[in-house]
């Protein structure tokens, strides 16, 4: 009998192999037909074949290797053609909208912050209507549009495209990526802003091309994402890497989760700054800010860095259990207290050094996240991280 899985296996062998090629000619080109073939391991006429259909889509073009300086037909290779080819990011925070207009590329066309106050009977149509807003106030500028990115802190289902619950809008099981593409046609990618940062790091960032990357995020919020072996962990799962809700001290606060003690309760900035009041003033005798205490403990005030080294102590011992269990080639951090660097480092790579694998604990590299306040980036990156895996690129090609 013939089997009815065949044709979808060959479709997702297409789509593989479309991903493969696109992503060296994207990072690597002009690169040649037969350089791809050797680099995506795959027979000349496939190469000759997919490529044609990316030049047909105009989503690649050839172009001349400048000069090699050899005699006759100048050699020929193939680069990406993003020209014309845009996306929309969305970013949702606390009381505001973020709208980015961008190319395939990633290149920033137009960005505008919105004020989107909780104070609404219901999410969805102020919503749509600021989007077609954003459209219509950019005009001018927008191409052919291929898809939509979103990233927000919340709990989400990636892989439905459903924000779960964000109890600051009042959603609960909010289909959105249904929804957008019901009003605008376009494919959605849904990711949590941590997962999405660290994806943004591993294509634009510190961790570019660093296939095995552990991201901690000391904020507001404490999180942590996971690149193994250059895939993101818990990609279409319903969050991230919890690690702010980890308990480190039996004594600590209770949390909003119920327990008592969690890591975000004891090193998010807000509870930090709060304690930090008690002997630290900002300018003009305002509460103290991040930086206003980054500032005092490099200037050695010791009560400064006993706070900053504190935070370290509990976030290190957390990680160590993460090296133990991924043994990353590097640790990225991203957090307002990188100004102190020199103090919050140390502190987590001590606790790392006492409690994890000393094969492991020596094997890694530590950095600060080169994107902070990444704006709609980390959109960016779901886009292009679709656009590797071939799934954007077969829907592009279909129309």
């Amino acid at each position: 009998m013939k089997s009815t899985t065949q044709p979808g296996h060959i479709d997702h062998i297409k789509q593989t192999n479309m991903g493969v090629v696109y992503r060296y000619i994207d990072q690597q080109g002009p690169i040649s037909r037969i350089s791809l073939s050797k680099k995506a391991q795959l027979a000349p006429a496939s190469i000759t074949k997919i490529t044609r259909e990316l030049m047909d889509a105009h989503l690649v073009r050839e172009t001349e290797f400048p000069g090699l300086g050899f005699r006759g037909r100048p050699a020929v290779g193939l680069k990406t053609d993003c020209g014309g080819w845009h996306f929309l990011c969305i970013r949702i925070n606390r009381g505001e909208v973020i709208f980015a207009l961008r190319e395939l590329s990633g290149k920033l066309l137009a960005e505008e912050v919105i004020e989107f106050p909780a104070a609404r009977a219901d999410f969805v149509p102020p919503f749509l209507a600021e989007i077609d807003a954003f459209f219509a106030r950019n005009y001018a500028i927008v191409g052919r549009l291929t898809a939509i990115a979103i990233t927000i802190n919340a709990a989400i289902d990636p892989a439905k495209g459903i924000i779960l619950d964000f109890p600051y809008y009042n959603i609960a099981e909010l289909p959105v990526a249904d929804i957008l593409f019901q009003h605008t046609g376009m494919p959605v990618f849904l990711q949590h802003t941590v997962s999405a940062w660290s994806l943004a790091e591993y294509f634009f960032g510190a961790s570019k091309e660093c296939r095995n990357s552990i991201q901690l995020v000391i904020d507001e919020h404490v999180g942590a994402a996971v690149i193994t072996d250059g895939s993101l962990l818990h990609a279409h799962r319903h969050s991230c890497a919890e690690i702010g809700h980890t308990r480190v001290n039996p004594q600590g606060k209770p949390c909003y989760c119920g327990n008592q003690g969690c890591l975000e309760t004891e090193v998010g900035i807000r509870h930090l700054l709060a304690r930090a009041a008690a002997f630290l003033t900002g300018p003009d005798g305002q509460p103290p800010t991040a930086d206003t205490l980054c500032r005092a403990a490099l200037e050695g005030d010791v009560s400064a860095c006993a706070l900053i080294e504190e935070a370290g102590h509990y976030i290190g011992d957390v990680a160590a259990v993460m090296v133990n269990i991924f043994n990353p080639e590097m640790i990225l951090i991203g957090s307002p207290l990188n100004a102190a660097s020199s103090v919050l480092f140390p502190a987590i790579q001590s606790r790392i050094n006492q409690s994890a694998l000393p094969e492991f604990s020596k094997t890694f590299t530590m950095t600060s996240c080169e994107f902070i306040n990444c704006g709609t980036l980390p959109g960016a990156a779901l886009v292009k991280e679709a656009l590797y895996s071939g799934s954007l690129l077969i829907k592009l090609m279909n129309g």
